[in-house]
């Protein structure tokens, strides 16, 4: 990819987070940039607004002509978008040059330092905590993120000194073997995406490859007791990391109170007392020792360190908080795995100790559900109190016979609802509620601001 002779680049699936940090990155490049996706969202919009041209209906006709020359274009697609898109196919048959948005993130990794946070939960935050330590130190970075990084209200960073670059290496469709990480993080390997891979195992498998792609002067940071074999190529180092001593990065001296989160940082040659979390959440304590190992193993200095954590502001849709008030609090989160589900359920019952904690949850994908069926019930039954709302379906088509329902039949509480989107509102203004977690990678984002609403009057 010869970034220098392209003139203009067209994404098909223009919506996705981390489709929208290439879209800036493209931008900022000064190349002509248009797409497509389903729907309009509030991101679209931005992206419209930054200089993109977004179209939400699959037309040949609605494709601008400055994006028809097969030589000077570059078309990227996400692989959640079907064979038979209409527009991928005329691309397709015209001798376009197409790449997934992964290969176009391997393209910038092969020429910078790429610092690549994978795992099946965890790796937006602790790639987003990296990112910001890096850019408010006098190391700075580049990166592109699955979440928009509320410090700067943006999922891309560009830095005119430094060549490292934070990636988030999706798994989904085997998308992070096209990368070539200098250093890597592996926060979880727990299985998902069996509609893809088939099984558990295949799944393991592809984080194995992973680690085979780490360049021999690099790095491995892998969470202590994960499922995964590396497979390092000559002189490429491994690390651990957990929250407790066994590993070679961990925390000690862990300081819970009062809204705040305080530990110590220990690692090979390295000690920082007193790092404060700026999003005080126990999940993120470990998120936090990975994100600062890298960022202290390319030259963050612990007085930077210490800075930057104290204001790490967090992503959007990871434990952000909406409302912070003595007598209701509600939080939004993108859990959508029953392991991430759990660990987001057990941050906030610990934050809010004695509290009753209510989870308003929408499932994502009829496939995630049924293969995890049990896992997400068990995590669910952790809560005080559930209102379950229906399958999003995203790209797939209903699976006979699972619904919300499945999963709500095995939830062993006894003060859970099953609810549809549009009585939502209803619900939440005839109940009693102190702290509110609302969790799911589907659209149930768009509904917080009249939760909110319904909670700040009550």
């Amino acid at each position: 990819m010869n970034i220098e002779k392209l003139t203009a680049v067209y994404f098909v699936g223009a919506g996705g987070i981390g489709m929208s940090a290439l879209i800036r990155y493209f931008l900022s490049k000064g190349k002509q940039v248009a797409g497509y996706d389903r729907t309009s969202t509030p991101l679209t919009e931005a992206l419209n607004k930054e200089g993109a041209e977004i179209h939400y209906t699959d037309d040949v006709r609605l494709i601008p002509s400055d994006y028809k020359n097969a030589e000077q274009t570059l078309i990227i697609y996400t692989p959640a978008v079907p064979e038979s898109h209409s527009e991928l196919t005329y691309f397709r048959s015209n001798g376009f040059t197409i790449m997934k948005r992964a290969q176009v993130l391997g393209e910038i990794t092969e020429y910078s330092h790429g610092l690549c946070v994978a795992g099946t939960h965890g790796k937006t935050t602790t790639s987003s905590m990296l990112a910001h330590l890096l850019k408010q130190s006098h190391v700075d970075c580049n990166a592109f993120l699955g979440g928009i990084l509320k410090n700067y209200d943006s999922n891309l960073l560009l830095s005119d000194k430094s060549d490292l670059t934070v990636i988030e290496a999706d798994e989904f469709d085997r998308s992070f073997h096209w990368l070539k990480p200098y250093m890597a993080i592996i926060t979880s390997a727990d299985p998902d995406h069996l509609d893809i891979y088939g099984t558990a195992e295949a799944y393991k498998e592809s984080f194995d490859i992973f680690t085979s792609l780490i360049r021999p002067d690099g790095v491995l940071l892998m969470k202590n007791g994960i499922n995964v074999t590396p497979r390092l190529k000559e002189g490429v180092k491994l690390y651990t990391y957990s929250v407790t001593a066994e590993s070679d990065f961990h925390a000690k001296n862990i300081r819970i109170a009062n809204g705040e989160i305080i530990f110590d940082f220990v690692g090979p040659g390295i000690s920082i007392d007193d790092i404060n979390l700026g999003v005080p959440v126990k999940v993120n304590i470990e998120n936090g020792i990975a994100a600062i190992a890298i960022a202290w193993l390319n030259g963050a200095t612990p007085a930077e360190i210490k800075e930057g954590m104290r204001s790490f502001a967090g992503p959007k849709r990871r434990f952000d908080f909406h409302l912070k008030k003595e007598n209701i609090v509600l939080i939004d989160d993108y859990a959508h795995h029953p392991a991430e589900l759990r660990e987001s359920i057990l941050s906030v019952k610990a934050l809010y100790k004695g509290k009753k904690v209510t989870g308003i949850f929408q499932p994502h994908l009829y496939s995630r559900t049924r293969d995890f069926v049990d896992d997400f019930a068990a995590s669910l039954s952790l809560l005080d109190e559930l209102i379950l709302l229906d399958i999003y379906p995203a790209r797939e088509e209903p699976i006979p016979g699972i619904t919300s329902q499945v999963i709500f039949d095995k939830v062993t509480l006894k003060n859970k609802t099953l609810c549809r989107k549009e009585d939502l509102y209803e619900i939440i203004g005839n109940g009693k509620y102190e702290v509110v977690l609302m969790a799911g990678a589907g659209d149930i984002d768009r509904m917080i601001e009249n939760v909110k609403q319904i909670l700040d009057k009550k």
